[in-house]
């Protein structure tokens, strides 16, 4: 793997991260959004990663020598999936989006999750910065042995 390699996939990792904790930051601004655009309390919403391609199909490296070692090029975000998860029925009659029987729907975000979905992401994010300072003193130190 080269020095640009570990910097280009460190990088990945930081932006994919960064648009985890954006969409977290997201769910909790809406945690008490009973109606959005389409009627309904907001849905709590998720990313999911997958590993950035090495443009080459699957059967090309089933071909290829197993001595020959394959790198990944890094994360990105596949997509946002909405969580499907039931709205939280709240007794509040008093609300004017409450139903006959005074319940109004809640969005199905749980703070505590979003929590440690930040806290993930962020141990996630200061690992790949991290990664990124060591490739750069690596480098720094194999330029000081020429001299």
């Amino acid at each position: 793997m080269g020095f640009f390699s570990a910097l280009d996939i460190s990088a990945s990792g930081l932006t994919a991260q960064r648009f985890r904790m954006d969409t977290i930051t997201q769910n909790v601004a809406n945690i008490n959004t009973t109606r959005t655009e389409n009627g309904t309390p907001y849905r709590r919403k998720a990313v999911i990663f997958e590993e950035k391609s090495v443009d080459k199909p699957f059967s090309e490296y089933l071909t290829e020598s197993s001595q020959e070692r394959l790198v990944g090029k890094g994360v990105r975000v596949a997509r946002v999936v909405e969580d499907q998860s039931p709205f939280k029925r709240v007794y509040d009659p008093g609300n004017p989006e409450a139903d006959e029987e005074g319940y109004v729907l809640m969005p199905n975000v749980d703070l505590v999750t979003e929590m440690v979905n930040m806290i993930s992401a962020t141990r996630a994010y200061e690992a790949n910065v991290t990664v990124m300072n060591a490739t750069k003193s690596m480098a720094l130190k194999a330029l000081e042995i020429g001299k």
